[in-house]
């Protein structure tokens, strides 16, 4: 009769078990050691203490229709610049535009043209709006469009103000002209944002209209445009202020 070792088997099992728990953290640290060089990574840690209390650290925020030493357009809402242009969350993503958080509840903080131009709101734009600008100041001849998202709670239910109804096209506005209030909608009610504004500079396609805005090839940096450091592979991790 062939004996069993119940007690070298459940060794094994052991073992097994502990070779795995060892497998998963060293998977689990390499993850987190690759993401540790992508920029945005570090610059969460900055937006997690200015939306827990962002009282603590005034001097953190931008203020809303300042202007920057130099540069053509104005700020556009007050708050911190979380995430920069060109900031990688995910392998393969990276960030067209910049993120700027209010540290408030949604529908509280104001959203300014940052530039005289001409509005546009899609028919299905919750959330959204685009302003040409028929000359570009750093390229003057060149048309480029400044793109806004957010505007809306987590719902869809819209900050955007009465003025710019959906099916808005071409609207001029005037810069410092109010567009909306700071939202957390993210297309789904179940897993909103942060309250921020989201801002980015679009290329125009030679057609009179905006390239896809999703594909930072499509954009440009707004760093000159805003005077600020807002290019991820040059900024380093301290939040953002005027460039002198």
């Amino acid at each position: 009769m062939k004996r069993i070792n119940i007690h070298r088997g459940q060794t094994n099992t052991k073992l097994s078990i502990w070779v795995f728990i060892l497998l998963g953290g060293l998977i689990g640290f390499g993850v987190f050691w690759l993401n540790s060089f992508r920029p945005g990574f570090s610059r969460t840690a900055n937006v997690i203490k200015w939306i827990n209390n962002p009282m603590l650290y005034p001097e953190w925020s931008i203020q809303a229709l300042e202007q920057c030493p130099g540069a053509p357009f104005i700020l556009p809402t007050d708050g911190l610049v979380g995430y920069l242009w060109d900031d990688s969350f995910r392998l393969g993503q990276r960030h067209q535009g910049i993120d700027i958080f209010a540290g408030t509840q949604p529908g509280i903080t104001p959203v300014y043209a940052a530039s005289d131009g001409f509005l546009t709101r899609q028919p299905g734009w919750k959330s959204a709006v685009i302003l040409r600008i028929p000359d570009d100041p750093l390229m003057p001849g060149r048309q480029i469009w400044l793109y806004y998202t957010h505007m809306a709670d987590r719902h869809g239910s819209s900050y955007i103000v009465k003025n710019f109804p959906p099916g808005t096209v071409d609207k001029p506005v005037k810069a410092g002209d109010l567009i909306g209030y700071q939202g957390n909608y993210s297309g789904y009610a179940s897993n909103p944002v942060g309250v921020h504004l989201h801002f980015s500079i679009v290329r125009d396609n030679g057609l009179n209209s905006f390239l896809n805005e999703l594909e930072i090839k499509n954009t440009l940096d707004p760093s000159p445009y805003l005077g600020l450091m807002l290019n991820a592979k040059q900024a380093g991790n301290s939040p953002t202020a005027c460039l002198h």
